[in-house]
Parts: C-alpha cells; sequence; structure tokens
C-alpha cells in the first residue's frame, strides 16, 4: 500500500501588511531550499507532535509505505504571493506524477490561507490533487482548529479533520488518526459520508481555548459524538477571524460510515450546540494599567499574554505597548518575549555580554503596536537561536531564533531574536538562560498557544487589552469581505437542529 503526503500551511492575516513570500517558505520550512520529501520529512518530523509525525506513527504501525512529498509552511503573515502557492503546489504536482501507483493521499494543510489568487486558499490545493490522481482516490486533509473551512474544501476531499484542541497539543494524535481512517478506506473497510455546516459567527481566539470553558465542555460532546455507532468523525473549526474573506469563522463536519442521513442530522446537532455557545465565547480582556496593580500584588509567575502581537497569528511580534509600560512602571522581575528585533541582536552580539547598549527595540514593522523604545540596556545574555521544543506543542521539533539576546532594562528583561516566532514553550525563554518559574511576571507574545507548557507554572493567566492586528476585538477591524449577517457584528437568527 502506497500513501503519499504532503502539503503547504499557512494561516493569513490580511490585516497585515506583510506578504508572505516564497522565502518565507524556504526559511520556514525546515526541509531545505528545495522543499526535500522524502527522507528530508521522515528525519524532521519522525518522533514529533506534529501532523507528519502522526503520519509516520500511522505508517509505521500498519505498515504502510509512506512517502512524503513535500512539507512546506511559513510563519503566519500577510496574503500569500501567487508565486509562493504556484511553485509549492506545482512542486507537490509533479512530484505526485511521478510517484506509481499511489493508493491514497494524506494533505497536511492548514485551512486559513489566502493567497492572492483566491481567498480560499486551500480548495485550489486540494482541487489540483484530486484532479491528478482522479475520483477513485482517497484523499483525507488535516487542518487546523483556526480553519476556514469552505463548501470547496470539503467536496475535494473524502473527509476532513481538523485538530481537537488549542493549544494544538493533538497534532500527532490527528495526524495518527487520519492514516488509520485512510488505511480502512483503501481496504474497503468503511465508506465515508460526510457532512458540512458553516455558520453565521465569528470567535476570536482567547475563548476557542479547548482548556477553559465553554470549549472544555463542547469538546467532551464532540469525543462522545464520535463513539456513537456509525459515526467516524467529528470536526469543529472555530474559523480564524483576521481574514476579511467571505468564508472566515465557525463550520464543522462530521463524517458517517455509508450513513448520509446520519450525518445530516449529527452535523445540525453540533451546529447547534456551537450556536447555543456564541455569548460565552466572547473574551474579556485585561487593560495595562489593571494588570500592573495586579502583578504587584499577587505571587507569580503571572502570564500576560499579548495576544495582539501573535506571530501565530501574522503579527508582527515586535509591539513595544506593555514593555514600555513596564518600563515606566518601574516593574521588577519580569521577562517581555519574544520581540523580533534582528537589528537589536545583532547590535547586542557586537557588544558582547556585560555591555550596555544604546538600543532602540522593537516598533520597528508598522505604527499599530507602538513606537520604538530608545533607551541603554544591559546585555545579561546571548546564544544562537537553536533550541529544541520540550512543551506539549510540537514536542521534539527543532527550532531556529536565530541570533537571540536578553536584555535588561531596570528590572524588565527583554529577550530579542532574529527570527520571528511565537512564544509557547518554556524552553524558547531557557534557551538564553530565563527560568520562567523564577519571574514574578511573564508577557507572551501570543494569544493561547502558551497555555499548553506556561499554564503547568503560572498562577494566573490574564488575556491582554493591548493594540495590534491580532487583537482579538471586532471594532479593531473593518471587514469588507465577510459574509454578512455574522454574530456577533449583527443580530442573527438561525434554528440548528429545529
Amino acid at each position: 500500500m502506497r500513501i503519499v503526503s504532503g502539503g503547504i500551511q499557512h494561516e493569513t492575516n490580511t490585516f497585515s501588511h506583510q506578504p508572505t513570500t516564497l522565502a518565507d517558505f524556504e526559511r520556514d520550512s525546515g526541509c531545505g531550499p528545495d522543499f526535500s520529501g522524502g527522507q528530508a520529512v521522515f528525519d524532521r518530523y519522525r518522533n514529533t507532535g506534529t501532523i507528519h509525525g502522526g503520519y509516520i506513527d500511522a505508517a509505521d504501525v500498519l505498515e504502510f509505505d509512506l512517502i512524503p512529498l513535500i512539507c512546506a509552511k511559513a510563519q503566519p503573515s500577510g496574503v500569500v504571493e501567487s508565486t509562493a502557492f504556484d511553485t509549492i503546489l506545482n512542486l507537490f504536482l509533479d512530484r505526485l506524477s511521478e510517484t506509481p501507483a499511489v493508493d491514497g493521499v494524506l494533505l497536511d494543510l492548514h485551512g486559513a490561507m489566502v493567497t492572492a489568487a483566491c481567498d480560499d486558499g486551500e480548495a485550489p490545493f486540494m482541487e489540483a490533487v484530486r484532479e491528478r490522481v482522479g475520483p477513485d482516490i482517497p484523499i483525507i486533509a488535516t487542518l487546523d482548529l483556526h480553519a476556514n473551512i469552505t463548501q470547496r474544501m470539503a467536496d475535494a476531499c473524502d473527509v476532513i479533520i481538523g485538530f481537537d484542541t488549542y493549544p494544538h497539543v493533538d497534532m500527532r494524535a490527528r495526524g495518527r488518526e487520519a492514516g488509520e481512517l485512510l488505511v480502512r478506506m483503501i481496504r474497503g473497510e468503511v465508506q465515508p459520508v460526510q457532512a458540512y455546516r458553516q455558520l453565521p459567527l465569528l470567535t476570536m481566539p482567547p475563548m476557542q481555548c479547548t482548556l477553559r470553558e465553554p470549549m472544555q465542555s463542547l469538546m467532551q460532546n464532540v469525543f462522545r459524538m464520535e463513539d456513537e455507532p456509525g459515526v467516524l468523525t467529528a470536526t469543529v473549526a472555530m474559523g480564524f477571524p483576521f481574514a476579511d474573506i467571505s468564508a472566515a469563522g465557525v463550520s464543522c463536519l462530521v463524517t458517517t460510515n455509508n450513513d448520509a442521513a446520519l450525518a445530516e442530522k449529527k452535523v445540525e446537532e453540533l451546529a447547534g450546540w456551537l450556536w447555543d455557545l456564541r455569548d460565552e465565547l466572547q473574551p474579556q480582556l485585561t487593560p495595562i494599567d489593571e494588570m500592573i496593580e495586579f502583578a504587584a500584588t499577587h505571587d507569580g509567575p503571572i502570564v500576560y499574554a499579548d495576544g495582539s502581537d501573535n506571530p501565530g497569528g501574522g503579527a508582527p511580534c515586535d509591539g513595544t505597548v506593555v514593555l514600555r509600560a513596564l518600563i515606566e512602571a518601574k516593574f521588577q522581575n519580569a521577562v517581555v518575549g519574544i520581540l523580533h528585533d534582528p537589528e537589536t541582536a545583532a547590535l547586542a552580539h557586537q557588544a558582547g555580554v556585560g555591555a550596555t547598549i544604546e538600543a532602540r527595540v522593537g516598533g520597528k514593522t508598522d505604527d499599530r503596536h507602538g513606537t520604538p523604545i530608545e533607551l541603554p540596556a544591559y546585555v545579561r545574555a546571548l546564544c544562537d537561536g537553536h533550541f529544541v521544543h520540550h512543551g506539549p506543542m510540537n514536542q521534539g521539533v527543532v527550532g531556529e531564533f536565530g541570533p537571540m539576546a536578553l536584555l535588561l532594562v531596570g528590572g524588565v528583561e527583554v529577550v530579542v531574536s532574529s527570527n520571528r516566532k511565537q512564544l509557547l514553550d518554556r524552553e524558547m525563554l531557557r534557551v538564553i538562560g530565563v527560568t520562567p518559574e523564577h519571574r514574578r511576571l511573564i508577557v507572551v507574545k501570543s494569544a493561547v498557544h502558551f497555555r499548553a507548557d506556561f499554564g503547568e507554572c503560572a498562577t494566573h493567566i490574564l488575556d491582554a487589552d493591548t493594540p495590534g492586528i491580532h487583537r482579538p476585538d471586532y471594532a479593531n477591524y473593518d471587514y469588507q469581505n465577510l459574509r454578512r449577517p455574522i454574530y456577533p457584528l449583527d443580530n442573527v437568527t438561525v434554528d440548528f437542529g429545529g
């Protein structure tokens, strides 16, 4: 049995002015500038907490030949340039054509990609693969919980399996599930029938977190549904609201074994559960001054999640609003990170540990996340930025920040890096000499993913009320292409399951 795998992953923030280029994919994919498949993918992802880690697990257990063709990804940012998308798609299709006797396809996609040519970035990829392999070869796609799933996507694949967790700690399990289900399809043991629903509903990242209510209880209901006779898998996609496209928002799918009526009944039931939670899924934010007052009188470590500047959602990750407030308040024993500031990192490396540099920190990308802070800063530590994820998310995957520096300004430590990455793993601070458990306050450039690892040590977690292109506040965005009416922007009446 021969199964090919691969795909392109990008979460596109259309409110970002930074286009996503082919060079971004070449830098972030980790399999060489030629997007090597085959052994390069096995070497990078075997025994890791990733979708391809799960594909490889399934291949090992079920003894099928897995042939990874390409695994391309770039950090979330603005619209993907057509040259980048076309190059990666054509590489995948060319390698697919060169692979004989393919029995099935596993597509490792995100679901919230927007390209210069198409708001629904994944659908053309899926459709091109379907056209190449024909109608009889089964295709399963794995998508992120933030996917803006469309009917085109659902029609192009036999099955879509979405992540069940946010933070995304179940990627390996979902990849394994996809591989196992595809084998059952190839053997003729099951005949999946998939039903899809899109809700007139937008939600923001903080309350999409499956470690807190109401998502925690919702997902328990989803798991119980998946245990019912005839149900093969169920997916809740909470959507990515920072994409001004028609399809942005919540959707769900249920796949049954050759029972279309059951699939329709169950997806309507699932949509109803989601709709009933619409008011509970709206976030509450804590202003900076309230956070500082709270942190000064409570034991740490307290985590302040600056999700508005979250690079995991396309933000520049060099915002200075919280840092400036902490410096002005003369706050003690705080660390802010990780700011994407190659210029400051290079200056610190030139000066060396123990030097004091005249720094111009952050605020270099745009004017929506704060202005640069000019100040003397003590260089406490330097490193090359090479680390391995130790936390539950992406466990085992090698990461590269490039040259990093730990700066000290009064009682505030600032971590700067040369590459833009979300702070979601304590190892990302340990690599530069910071022990997060020993800090009173940790300001993370992250919305939710940090909870997977930092949640174990945090005494309190507060969602930041800060400016930025990933701010969880609908008033921050001028939607022009989003379908309307949609809740909570509009009054909407709908009766799922009625």
